[in-house]
C-alpha cells in the first residue's frame, strides 16, 4: 500500500499504491477485474454494471491496457476521469509500452492538435437534407405517375437509398462524431435510427461499441456471433467441424449469403417509423400494399447495408481473444479499407475508410482522408499491412472467404 508522506507545506498525503504489471494482469477474473488507463489501475468489478456503455465493453479489457480504447471512445476525457477516482487502485510501475503504442499515441496527440476531431457542420446538414430529399422524391414519383410497375420500382430504389444513407447518418450520431456533448448526440441518434429507420438506438449502442472494442474476436464482437448461419475465418470452422458442431450446410454458405437480408428483420422496429411509412404511402397502396412496398425497400436496403458493413471485417483475421494485442495492431489486423472516391465515399457512408474509423471511432468522417497518409506511414514504419481494396474486390472477398471457411468446416467435420 502507499505510505504516508509529508509535503513541503507540512500537509500529509498518501502516495499511490505501486503495482507491478504482473500483479495487475492477474485481475482478469469474472469476480475480480481491473483495467489500466495511462498506467493507472482501476477496479471495474462493480463499476462495470453502472457503466453507461454497458458492462461487457469493460469486461473485454479486464487485466489489459485499455488506454487507447478509452481514449478512442471518450470525447470529454476530463469529465469521464472524475468517475474513475472512486475506483482507482494504484499506479502500474512497469507497464509495458511497445514502439507501436508509443507512435500511435503521438499520432493521436497530433490528430487532436490539428483539430481533426472537430466536425464540419455543413457537411452533416447537407447529408441530412439529402436523406429527406430522397424520400420526398420517392413520394413525388408515386404522386406524379401513380402506382405502376415502373414508378413503384423507382420509388423503392429511392427509398432504399434514403434508408441506406440514413444508416450512415445514424452511425455518425451514434459515434458522437457530429456533437461532442452526449445529450445532443443521443437526441439525433434516436431521431435518425428510430424515427427515420425504425431501429433501436440502445440495441445499436450495445452491439456496435463491443464490435469496435474487440473487432473479429469470438464472444466479444457481436457482429461475428453468427454461427447459427455462417462460420467465418480459418480457425472457427475447423474447431466447429472437429467438434461436430453446426446446424447449417456451411460448405454452401457463400451461396446462401446472398439471401442474408432476412437477418435485418430482427431489428427492434420503432412504432413511429411504421406509422410514418403508413401515413405517407398508404394513400398510394393501401394497408397491405404499403407493407409489401416496405418489404421491397428493405430487401434492397438491407443488401446494401450487409455488403458494405461486412466487406471490411469478415475477410480478415477472425479468432478467439487469446493473445494480448495493442489497439493499433488489432484494428489493422481485423480491418481493411476500400479505395476512396466520390462514389465510394457516398455509397459506403465513408465506411470505406474503415481503418481510420476504427482507430479513431469518434472522428468525423470528413477528417478520415486527412489522417489516412499518417496511418499508412505508421504501418510502413512498423511493417504492418495496410489493406486497401477496390469496391468489387472487397465484395468478392466476402464470398471467397465464406467459400473457403465453409470448406474448412466440411473437411474437418467429415475427415
Amino acid at each position: 500500500m502507499g505510505r504516508g508522506a509529508k509535503a513541503a507545506n507540512g500537509v500529509s498525503h498518501i502516495e499511490p499504491r505501486q503495482i507491478t504489471f504482473e500483479e495487475f494482469n492477474k485481475h482478469n477474473k469474472k469476480d475480480d477485474q481491473w483495467l489500466m488507463i495511462n498506467r493507472k489501475a482501476y477496479n471495474i468489478t462493480e463499476f462495470a454494471r453502472r457503466h453507461p456503455g454497458g458492462a461487457k465493453i469493460l469486461n473485454h479489457y479486464a487485466g489489459e491496457d485499455a488506454t487507447d480504447a478509452w481514449t478512442a471512445f471518450h470525447n470529454d476525457k476530463e469529465k469521464v476521469s472524475k468517475y474513475l477516482k472512486s475506483i482507482y487502485v494504484g499506479d502500474v510501475v512497469d507497464a509495458p509500452q511497445s514502439s507501436v503504442q508509443e507512435d500511435f499515441r503521438k499520432l493521436r496527440e497530433l490528430v487532436d492538435k490539428n483539430g481533426w476531431m472537430e466536425p464540419e457542420p455543413w457537411f452533416y446538414v447537407g447529408h441530412f437534407l439529402h436523406v429527406i430529399a430522397l424520400e420526398a422524391l420517392a413520394v413525388a414519383v408515386l404522386w406524379y405517375w401513380g402506382p405502376n410497375v415502373f414508378s413503384v420500382l423507382v420509388a423503392m430504389l429511392l427509398m432504399a437509398t434514403s434508408q441506406a444513407q440514413s444508416g450512415w447518418t445514424q452511425h455518425d450520431y451514434g459515434h458522437h462524431s457530429v456533437f461532442k456533448d452526449l445529450k445532443r448526440a443521443h437526441i439525433f441518434h434516436h431521431l435518425t435510427i428510430g424515427f427515420m429507420k425504425g431501429a433501436s438506438s440502445h440495441w445499436w449502442n450495445f452491439r456496435h461499441f463491443q464490435h469496435h472494442a474487440k473487432p473479429n474476436r469470438v464472444k466479444k464482437d457481436p457482429d461475428i456471433d453468427i454461427a447459427y448461419l455462417f462460420l467465418i475465418g480459418d480457425n472457427l470452422p475447423v474447431e466447429f467441424g472437429q467438434k461436430k458442431r453446426g446446424k447449417m450446410p456451411y460448405q454452401f454458405q457463400h451461396k446462401y449469403f446472398f439471401f442474408s437480408f432476412l437477418r435485418s428483420q430482427d431489428l427492434a422496429l420503432a412504432i413511429a417509423f411504421f406509422y410514418r411509412i403508413g401515413y405517407v404511402f398508404s394513400p398510394f397502396f393501401g394497408g397491405w400494399g404499403t407493407f409489401f412496398f416496405y418489404m421491397g425497400v428493405r430487401f434492397f436496403e438491407s443488401h446494401w447495408f450487409t455488403w458494405v458493413t461486412q466487406m471490411s471485417h469478415l475477410p480478415n483475421d477472425v479468432a478467439r481473444d487469446t493473445e494480448s494485442m495493442d489497439w493499433f495492431t488489432m484494428q489493422l489486423k481485423t480491418t481493411c479499407n476500400v479505395e476512396p472516391g466520390v462514389f465510394n465515399d457516398w455509397f459506403t457512408g465513408h465506411l470505406n475508410y474503415q481503418i481510420e474509423h476504427h482507430l479513431f471511432p469518434t472522428m468525423p468522417r470528413t477528417s478520415f482522408h486527412k489522417v489516412r497518409p499518417l496511418v499508412q506511414s505508421l504501418c510502413k514504419k512498423h511493417n504492418i499491412e495496410y489493406r486497401n481494396k477496390t469496391l468489387y474486390n472487397a465484395f468478392a472477398d466476402i464470398v471467397r472467404m465464406l467459400k473457403k471457411s465453409g470448406q474448412l468446416w466440411y473437411d474437418a467435420y467429415y475427415e
